[in-house]
């Protein structure tokens, strides 16, 4: 009962640093301007107790992020169309993009924060492989034809396409379009939308 209470303690901790910390980077001006200290603070927690549980900084922006995203990842997976993997490809590479877009709108300073966190390349990090991956699968199911040279070439182009689509919704570009430049998010769904459009276009499913 001690044990099960305990892990229970440890579970509520944990979203409350997770939530401090999300907080915090949305009322920042700049993601670098979110400490281990502001956060420990907020959550009224020990620095060491961030470092023991999160790693460090950037493992504690990772845990934020994936918290938060996770509804959305489990709607790509296993949810209906729009974003589920029984949408037509046409249909579902557009839903996917925009919600990727919507959710870094949503979590602005979060999602920049955890692109400035990376300390190798951020096309090799776990949550930029998994939008790429199902990007391409659908892109490729859309593009494919019949014979082996035009598989090949369809492959090619979706790996390709799914990388250049997923840099048009990148953290860094939001927050120059949206937070420097002041367009608005519909603004920004629909210049997103007519790019994939355009991308898209002129293919058969």
């Amino acid at each position: 009962m001690a044990e099960r209470k305990a892990r229970a303690d440890a579970l509520r901790n944990r979203e409350t640093v997770l939530a401090a910390a999300d907080q915090l980077f949305a009322r920042s001006a700049s993601p670098r301007g979110v400490s281990m200290d502001d956060i420990a603070a907020a959550a009224g927690v020990g620095k060491g107790t961030l470092f023991r549980r999160f790693g460090d900084r950037t493992g504690l922006i990772r845990a934020v992020f994936e918290a938060r995203s996770e509804p959305l990842r489990q709607a790509v997976a296993d949810g209906p169309a729009p974003l589920g993997p029984a949408a037509a490809p046409r249909e579902r590479v557009p839903a996917l993009l925009d919600a990727v877009l919507c959710f870094k709108l949503d979590h602005r300073h979060l999602s920049l924060a955890l692109e400035e966190a990376g300390s190798g390349s951020p096309y090799q990090g776990a949550h930029y492989t998994w939008w790429h991956g199902i990007l391409r699968e659908s892109l490729e199911r859309l593009w494919g034809t019949e014979g082996a040279e035009g598989e090949g070439a369809a492959a090619t182009d979706g790996d390709f396409a799914a990388h250049v689509l997923l840099a048009a919704t990148r953290a860094d570009l939001v927050e120059q379009l949206v937070g420097r430049d002041g367009m608005t998010r519909e603004g920004m769904r629909a210049q997103l939308a007519a790019f994939v459009g355009r991308v898209l276009g002129g293919r058969t499913a």
